[in-house]
């Protein structure tokens, strides 16, 4: 199926309004919506390059033109979600136009093909058609306009496929042992149920049928076959109860092992996954997906392979007894078979749409049980219930549409062995009738067939287990497939004694289309105290996440004293980097224990030094158990201000070579915020320090002020020195007064 033009993927709207402008031998090559005016309010408008001429329509405005020509330029700028596209030439800008990040794909597109047919203008040749975008994953084209790959997106919604389930071997493989003595077991237990039916043939045709025709009852051959018989019942119920027992160790060490790998492979993987996931969806994957796994390996799986067993050996049996009877016998088979192969592909789309939609219930707990304090200060509760029972309904659905499909799976399936079986009474009675079988061998025969199709009867209700299975095991699959963006080395260089020296030499970072940091350079001497200051937006979190590599740079390197962090393993890097986060989190627990979190062996004089240090051991006595007090799920006992306290004294516990503070003091008061300061001036000695504040007064006394815009660094200086510049640095200092200003004019009044 050939993709759409560009012409063919306008809104109708544009497409009948341009389609009067173009002319008869002009095309739309690409085009980007104009979602913004020159004042940043939100409006309509249009950027079209076709075959000979860029035309536009801002919002608000009127039709513009350029014929295309060597000398134009495309020039692309994106700040705090706002981008901006200028068309320049040797004389100057000629248009600008805005618009938000949504449109940026398509404007990066446009981009692309305005060269594309620039560059061919200058060499004097026609321009070569647009190469085809394709994916990065699978290389598979991507069609005009579209930035998500359809290949890819329809093998994240695949369904599960059964063979899944085989990659639980690598799970199972450590208890191998335990998992054949196990499946001998079975087997055993399984031979020992089939003696029973065969011991009835001689106990009919030699005690009760001859007793019938007038013969004496021989005592000794009633003993043998009732002891036989019993025999039989005692051994499988032992053989049994030891199968049962020792597969569902087996089975649930399988699910733990499971639960903790998947937990593992989780931690292991960078922030960008996590940005990307909802927490309700990831806890229903550990805890509810790995629990069904767990029910199956453990119940359903070792059922499975019993009825498999019983199925073929009794098969066997009836075939050896007499084949005839038996073909009679395996009647259903096709008919069961192909409802099965029928069912199981939509039980499988099914069960995988119910767990997610599952993990929509659980997004809705996960979202609203933490932020129980914001939705009963904005008297939400009705909005979340609605939202809980929207989900839940839609659970509902989905399960009543599984239901309605098994339920007419299973009855048909039971009817299906019930005409067998009367088939076989009626094919039997015919050769008894013409002495071609005995009653005895009928009636082993009937009690073979009750086990033969009470296995079907059960292995054909497997199937909706099994998919249940599947469904689980590939959304915890999904998990432990996924490679981190920030990888462990391979050979990791061993770290010594870190003294705090950081390069960035032409480090660039993107999100996305969107470019955060653009060829940034800068050293940090071992025991400086920089400060990072600069408009929202403009870059300075995303730098202390690469500095901590939380992320790894897209372009440059970052070294810590002449190593390239990506080179060293993280947990050696990281445990020299002392963060205190702009949103204290506080772990449910007492304050010793989170204080102590980065060094769990740590003596409570070390958690105390730590906490005066951080100016908290004094709230913290005036607690009802001081540092044995519990501080509630993200810290709900304590203020804003004493978390901030609490999170501060953790970083400092671990005595970090680098100390990171990102707007470290943005939940304090004044008075707090100084008693932080007088902290911070002893603690910032022989330590590397970034500091990270919107008060460009908390960072005066910093050796160097590093002032970004747009992902650049725009000045370095200190504060005496950036001020007489009267530079981007002095116009913040001076809004930031008046500001001030403003809001002390306010209270007066």
């Amino acid at each position: 199926m050939p993709h759409p033009t560009p012409d063919d993927t306008l809104p109708a709207p544009w497409r009948a309004e341009l389609g009067a402008r173009l002319a008869p031998d002009e095309s739309v090559e690409s085009w980007t919506l104009l979602d913004l005016d020159a004042a940043l309010n939100f409006g309509q408008g249009l950027l079209v390059l076709t075959t000979r001429r860029l035309l536009a329509r801002a919002p608000g405005a009127d039709w513009q033109a350029w014929p295309l020509d060597a000398g134009l330029r495309l020039r692309h700028a994106d700040h705090a979600g706002v981008a901006t596209l200028e068309l320049v030439d040797a004389g100057g800008r000629l248009a600008s136009w805005r618009y938000t990040l949504n449109q940026n794909l398509a404007a990066l597109r446009l981009i692309g093909d305005f060269e594309r047919r620039r560059e061919a203008l200058r060499e004097g040749r026609a321009a070569l058609p647009r190469e085809e975008a394709v994916c990065a994953s699978c290389k598979a084209p991507l069609p005009p306009g579209e930035e998500e790959c359809p290949v890819c997106s329809r093998e994240l919604h695949e369904a599960p496929s059964t063979w899944t389930l085989f990659r639980l071997w690598r799970f199972a493989r450590p208890y191998r042992g335990m998992l054949f003595s196990g499946l001998a077991l079975m087997f055993g237990a399984t031979a020992a149920t089939l003696v029973s039916p065969y011991l009835t043939m001689p106990l009919m045709d030699e005690v009760l049928i001859p007793y019938q025709a007038g013969q004496q009852i021989d005592p000794q051959k009633v003993w043998l076959y009732l002891g036989g018989l019993f025999a039989a019942a005692c051994v499988s119920w032992i053989l049994g109860y030891y199968k049962t027992y020792i597969l569902a160790l087996v089975s649930e060490r399988i699910a733990a092992d499971l639960r903790t790998s998947t937990y593992e492979h989780l931690m292991s993987l960078s922030l960008e996954y996590f940005g990307g996931k909802r927490t309700g969806d990831l806890i229903a994957r550990i805890g509810s997906d790995s629990d069904r796994l767990s029910v199956f390996l453990s119940l359903h799986a070792l059922d499975f392979v019993t009825d498999v067993l019983m199925i073929a050996v009794t098969a066997l049996i009836l075939f050896t007894i007499n084949p005839w009877l038996a073909l009679v016998t395996l009647i259903p088979l096709p008919l069961v078979g192909w409802m099965i192969h029928f069912v199981r592909d939509r039980l499988r789309t099914g069960f995988e749409k119910i767990d997610r939609v599952w993990g929509e219930v659980t997004n809705v707990l996960a979202d609203t049980i933490p932020g129980i304090r914001v939705v009963k200060a904005f008297a939400q509760e009705k909005r979340e219930t609605g939202r809980f029972r929207a989900a839940n309904q839609h659970n509902l659905e989905l399960n009543d549409r599984i239901n309605r499909t098994w339920s007419k799976f299973s009855p048909t399936v039971t009817w299906a062995t019930e005409v067998g079986l009367l088939v076989v009474w009626g094919f039997g009675i015919w050769l008894v009738a013409h002495s071609q079988i005995t009653v005895g061998v009928l009636t082993a025969f009937l009690a073979y067939i009750g086990r033969f199709y009470t296995r079907l009867d059960s292995m054909s209700r497997i199937v909706s287990v099994t998919q249940k299975a599947a469904a689980g095991a590939k959304r915890i699959f999904d998990i432990l497939d996924h490679v981190s963006s920030v990888p462990e080395p391979t050979r990791p260089v061993p770290l010594p004694r870190v003294e705090g020296a950081i390069s960035l030499r032409e480090v660039s970072f993107r999100y996305g289309n969107r470019g955060v940091i653009r060829n940034l350079d800068l050293d940090i001497r071992p025991g400086e105290m920089i400060g990072l200051v600069g408009h929202s937006g403009s870059g300075k979190s995303t730098l202390v996440n690469l500095i901590c590599r939380f992320y790894d740079v897209s372009g440059g390197a970052i070294s810590i004293d002449g190593v390239d962090i990506r080179n060293v393993a993280l947990a050696d890097f990281r445990r020299n980097i002392g963060l205190v986060l702009q949103e204290p989190f506080l772990f449910f627990g007492t304050i010793a224990e989170n204080i102590a979190y980065g060094r769990p062996d740590a003596t409570r004089a070390e958690i105390i030094a730590a906490a005066r240090a951080a100016h908290a051991h004094d709230f913290i006595l005036r607690l009802p158990l001081g540092y044995d007090s519990i501080v509630g799920e993200r810290g709900q006992g304590l203020s804003g201000g004493e978390r901030q306290r609490v999170s501060i004294a953790r970083a400092l516990l671990i005595d970090p070579r680098i100390l990171i503070m990102d707007e470290a003091t943005s939940a304090v008061d004044t008075e707090t915020e100084k008693e932080i300061q007088k902290a911070l001036e002893n603690l910032v000695q022989g330590r590397t320090t970034i500091a990270i504040a919107h008060r460009l007064s908390t960072l005066r006394k910093a050796d160097r002020l590093v002032v970004m815009d747009r992902g650049e660094i725009v000045e370095v200086g200190n504060h005496d020195e950036l001020m007489a510049a009267q530079g981007a640095y002095w116009r913040l200092y001076q809004a930031q007064l008046r500001h001030a200003e403003q809001l002390a004019e306010g209270s007066d009044a």
